[in-house]
């Protein structure tokens, strides 16, 4: 599973590099995450009149948070994501859907939801490793003042992770649960299951327009012919 992504990975980068080295460029930083400090920036290449593919790098730098009575919680992990964009509407505005591909790094406390009568509940432990996700997700995006836009996202994705697990005083867990508990001690864990990979409201501008640049040449030209 691991080479399909990064197969799929290099498949995409093979496609569009040549048209991103023309593409208009939005620099975009979701608001959202910046509330909480986490860090979400995002380079947005718009390949064609409906398409576009997005860079989209995420780190939290919490060591540890607090949640309820519990000041253990890790929640440290860094997200690199590549997404293909179709736009319903030409020029990169309006809804879009879009297919995703990313890889990651963490070490976190497991959430649970709705379990223990809480909404929300964490593990004993935490987990190191790192993982790989494919994904759909959906989102709109609002163009104003000419450069800026709005852009409101959401993908869902299927995690394939790949870990240590501890206990809370930082030892290492020997016998996690596995899928097939191994003949010997190990505490090389792994699981897959869908989850919410990303979810924001980011704030862009346009930082590179070729079409504005061909024309401001166009406009030179016509200057020096009406000034001859």
């Amino acid at each position: 599973m691991k080479n399909r992504v990064l197969g799929l990975l290099l498949l995409v980068s093979a496609l569009f590099v040549p048209k991103v080295a023309q593409a208009q460029i939005y620099a975009k930083l979701n608001a959202l995450y910046a509330v909480v400090g986490v860090i979400n920036p995002q380079l947005e290449f718009v390949v064609g009149p409906h398409s576009s593919i997005s860079i989209d790098p995420m780190f939290s730098p919490y060591k540890t948070i607090k949640w309820g009575e519990r000041n253990d919680i890790h929640a440290q992990c860094g997200i690199l994501q590549t997404e293909y964009r179709f736009y319903i509407k030409p020029e990169a505005r309006g809804f879009y859907v879009s297919a995703n591909a990313g890889m990651q790094a963490f070490d976190l406390t497991r959430p649970y939801l709705f379990q223990n009568g809480k909404i929300i509940s964490f593990e004993q432990g935490f987990g190191r490793g790192f993982g790989l996700m494919v994904g759909i997700g959906i989102g709109y995006t609002h163009t104003f003042k000419e450069r800026w836009v709005v852009d409101a996202f959401f993908a869902f994705d299927r995690m394939w992770s790949w870990y240590n697990d501890y206990f809370a005083n930082g030892d290492i867990n020997l016998f996690p649960r596995h899928q097939k508990e191994p003949k010997y001690p190990d505490p090389f864990n792994g699981s897959a299951e869908w989850l919410p990979s990303k979810i924001g409201v980011s704030i862009g501008y346009k930082i590179f327009d070729p079409t504005a640049k061909r024309k401001s040449c166009k406009q030179r030209r016509v200057e020096r012919l009406l000034n001859k």
